[in-house]
């Protein structure tokens, strides 16, 4: 199978026409208040945070990091516990909730082999202009967005911004690739550095422009929620998405002052409480604005925390020790243990979702994808595979199952395990695999195939495969079923929108 090619322009035109028809009286549009006429399409705000690990929220168990307006969301809304993000890793969990694919899925920019890992490898996924993301989808039914933060969608560091030196020696700044940045990609504006916070040069954007260099990082996350409000507050008369991809508690940490040496979890612990801050200080905004009840608010994390192994120092800035904990999961970010790629999450939308309800059936970044696209009354695209599933059943209560069969557990472009229910089976691998160079340098050696229970095993502990070998038969068919689509290791998967150096599965 070759390339294949898709027209992102032709594919919007007819979803513009089919939202037109959805609001016309008798096709089956958004519900209308008595002698109002048409209710305003609900906003949507993402709050996306960098590095944070499963039990760094107090609603998910943590004893020393205090959030308590993230703790409120979810009493007040659906705390979801077997939450997962496309990846282990920053950029291509990013390429999973802008477009609902498992980022082994999507076209990538063509590139140097050095740059992209592999022209198929998922590390950095620099989306391929034929790609369609969430932005793109709900501006072309009107809604207004903004993404803020950290963008990663278009390289990193000096893979992603030039540098140019003048005759007079002034160095200036240009994107290597401003096609595919936010303003490119279906966002009205952009306010944020364009990758990890630890990457150089470490420049600030507005839209397209370069504003401060190198960035003043202390109580970047309250600059960014200023942002933010900013846009909520002009916003009021249309609906609106909002993705805010804060760039803490990613190191290197630095908390705002008012909020630097506050938590006894150090530095990790301060960013944590400051952005939970900042969320409060958005929830109020929607509060006053009497848009509360119209907006839903997402807060979950990119993967889990960035641990080398060691011990947790507290007081540096730029330890990659420094960082936040899984626990009960095994691993964290960079692995496939459950502490790789799932997360904390929490969706409040007052009125609409049921307080205090929790659900540990499998859910994902990639769902967002249809559930707001359908929640504004159009739908995800329709000429492509997309992975993620409408939620909205699940979230309010109407049914109790994942909408997902299986859930892939991939490295790169290497699948490593499959979860189905509460049944997880792993595939055998060797430590520090070759191929996957510095970033495989934390994996264990898994001998054989192993089954966990994750009901009863949150922590992946028991291997029980020899007590269900039926239980075993069945996902190992389900793997079967992910490589022939998405592929595995040197073999093309059929759903892949490109990879045509790879042999196709058969």
């Amino acid at each position: 199978m070759g390339r294949q090619i898709y027209d992102r322009r032709q594919f919007l035109r007819a979803l513009g026409m089919a939202a037109a028809g959805l609001a016309m009286p008798g096709c089956g549009g958004s519900a209308r208040t008595a002698g109002k006429g048409p209710a305003k399409k609900p906003n949507f705000i993402i709050i996306f945070t960098d590095d944070q690990g499963y039990n760094d929220l107090g609603c998910f168990g943590s004893k020393l990091i205090k959030t308590p307006h993230i703790d409120r969301m979810a009493a007040e809304g659906v705390r979801l516990t077997s939450f997962y993000t496309g990846a282990p890793l920053c950029a291509p969990s990013r390429a999973a909730i802008m477009t609902g694919c498992y980022p082994q899925r999507v076209a990538q920019l063509p590139g140097p082999e050095e740059y992209f890992m592999s022209e198929c490898g998922d590390y950095q996924t620099v989306l391929d202009g034929s790609e369609i993301t969430i932005a793109e989808v709900l501006r072309r039914v009107g809604y207004a967005t903004m993404a803020i933060g950290k963008w990663h969608l278009s390289g990193s560091g000096n893979q992603a911004i030039g540098k140019d030196r003048s005759d007079e020696g002034v160095v200036s700044f240009r994107m290597l690739h401003p096609e595919l940045m936010p303003l490119r990609q279906g966002f009205d504006s952009y306010f944020g550095i364009p990758y990890s916070n630890d990457m150089h040069p470490s420049v600030l954007m507005r839209d397209d422009s370069f504003i401060e260099v190198p960035v003043e990082q202390q109580g970047l996350t309250t600059r960014y929620t200023d942002e933010a409000i900013r846009f909520i507050e002009h916003n009021t008369d249309k609906p609106f998405l909002l993705y805010l991809a804060h760039n803490m508690p990613h190191t290197p940490l630095y908390p705002g002052r008012d909020f630097e040496g506050k938590s006894p979890y150090g530095l990790y612990g301060d960013c944590v409480e400051e952005i939970d801050w900042n969320t409060g200080r958005i929830l109020q905004t929607l509060k006053e604005l009497g848009i509360d009840e119209n907006t839903l608010v997402v807060f979950t994390s990119d993967n889990g925390p960035w641990i080398d192994g060691g011990e947790r120092t507290p007081d540096n800035r730029g330890s990659r020790l420094q960082s936040g904990t899984a626990d009960p999961l095994r691993g964290y970010k960079m692995t496939t243990w459950e502490g790789g790629p799932r997360v904390p999450c929490v969706m409040r939308w007052r009125g609409r979702l049921p307080a205090g309800r929790v659900t540990d059936e499998i859910a994902t970044t990639m769902d967002l994808m249809p559930t707001l696209a359908r929640l504004a009354g159009t739908t995800e695209p329709q000429d492509r595979i997309i992975d993620g599933r409408d939620l909205m059943s699940l979230l309010t209560g109407r049914t109790d199952t994942s909408p997902h069969e299986a859930y892939y557990f991939y490295k790169h472009t290497i699948l490593y395990a499959v979860r189905s229910g509460h049944w997880k089976l792993v595939l055998p691998r060797p430590a520090r695999p070759k191929e996957l160079g510095w970033y495989g340098r934390l994996q264990e050696e898994v001998k054989e195939i192993t089954l966990y229970n994750l009901k009863d095993d949150i922590g992946e502990t028991k291997n029980v495969a020899s007590q269900h070998p039926d239980i075993v038969a069945k996902l190992m068919k389900l793997i079967e079923k992910g490589r022939k689509d998405l592929g595995d290791r040197d073999l093309k998967g059929r759903g892949r929108r490109s990879c045509d150096k790879r042999q196709e599965a058969s």
